[in-house]
């Protein structure tokens, strides 16, 4: 039987949903339970589990650090474990470099891709933007939020999502609200980065609803 620590770092394991702290994956690598993809060309994206003294949960977090410019550029990390429709997703992110960019992103009803929605977050302008993501086309469902995202610190975002309707959250404090109904089937979560962001993640989290 595997110790508990070991299960919820991999993201086995909660009574109603998934927990993922990575605090037992291999460092330098991918953890297991993810896959790498990327949304548009360019330079491949590069995740692996780092050692941050300042990790919420100790010692470890899950990195994208591939730095090549590009605004169509998107890493993405897919969480294979949970597949779903309504959910509340979180993450702790830090931006840590990044000279056109300085973000990070929640990633929900991930069809492939090039399909799927995103909550945003950006350093580098302080702002909160949700999207689909169509085609491998951004598209913003409302006018961003402006709301200050610190870099090399760290920093709470939430999705809640119910049918259409989709509310984030900044450090538990509800700032956007979207509706939209182009992907309306269940499918994966993950994370997400830009261009040449350099951005750090722990303690994700999904609950289904």
């Amino acid at each position: 039987m595997k110790p508990l620590g070991l299960l919820i770092s991999f993201g086995l394991i909660a009574s109603t949903g998934r927990i993922v702290n990575f605090d037992t994956a291999p460092l330098g690598k991918m953890p297991p339970g993810w896959t790498a993809a990327m949304t548009n060309g360019g330079a491949a994206p590069k995740w692996e589990i780092l050692k941050d003294e300042s990790a919420p949960t100790q010692p470890y977090v899950l990195a994208q650090i591939s730095s090549v410019a590009g605004g169509n550029r998107f890493p993405l990390a897919i969480f294979d474990g949970l597949t779903v429709r309504d959910s509340d997703v979180s993450v702790r992110m830090k931006p840590v470099a990044g000279r056109a960019d300085q973000a990070g992103g929640l990633v929900f009803r991930y069809r492939d891709n090039n399909n799927y929605y995103l909550a945003r977050a950006n350093a580098l302008d302080g702002s909160v933007v949700l999207f689909k993501v169509q085609d491998g086309r951004r598209i913003a469902l409302s006018a961003g939020v402006h709301h200050d995202i610190p870099l090399n610190a760290w920093s709470i975002l939430k999705v809640s999502v119910r049918g259409n309707r989709f509310q984030v959250y900044v450090n538990h404090r509800r700032i956007l609200q979207a509706f939209d109904d182009t992907f309306t089937n269940s499918g994966k979560v993950g994370l997400w980065t830009v261009g040449d962001s350099v951005t750090y993640f722990d303690d994700f989290r999904v609950y289904p609803k």
